[in-house]
């Protein structure tokens, strides 16, 4: 499988497809009000950047990074397809979103997952990419319903 992953924009049918398969995924395993998710036109804004990873033309994951400026960067919408699971898709995401962040001089990046049953294939991705578990960043709550990983750039 060679995968080859870029910079999209959102607005995209197939990348719509994407983000609704990941709502689906996510929707059952955390209460919803505590689920912290972007609507594509969200992830279409200036301070968000979406990489896109796809096989043979078809997309089957994607990562974004979100600049909440001062040094101040944060990882969301990590996605991949259940069949790539496992193929280090995952990692070259996350890979892309790091040395974006670093292009950008971001010190600091930040992410919100799951803490529940389900969310341990991210869990290993954000931990074998260096990432260490924090408390609770930016404005999200510390309900126990959440995990908090970090990674210092600079």
């Amino acid at each position: 499988m060679a995968v080859e992953i870029a910079i999209e924009t959102p607005l995209q049918d197939d990348v719509r497809t994407m983000v609704s398969a990941l709502n689906a995924t996510m929707i059952p395993l955390t209460p919803r009000e505590f689920q912290f998710q972007l609507t594509v036109e969200q992830m279409a804004e200036p301070a968000v950047t979406l990489f896109v990873a796809r096989d043979e033309g078809k997309p089957v994951g994607m990562g974004a990074l979100k600049d909440h400026g001062g040094g101040l960067g944060e990882v969301k919408r990590m996605f991949t397809l259940p069949e790539v699971r496992g193929k280090r898709v995952g990692s070259q995401l996350l890979e892309k979103i790091e040395a974006l962040a670093r292009q950008k001089r971001i010190a600091r990046l930040v992410l919100e997952t799951g803490e529940a049953p389900g969310f341990e294939p991210a869990y290993r991705v954000y931990e074998r990419g260096g990432f260490t578990t924090c408390g609770a960043v930016l404005d999200y709550p510390d309900s126990g319903h959440s995990r908090f990983y970090e990674k210092k750039l600079s």
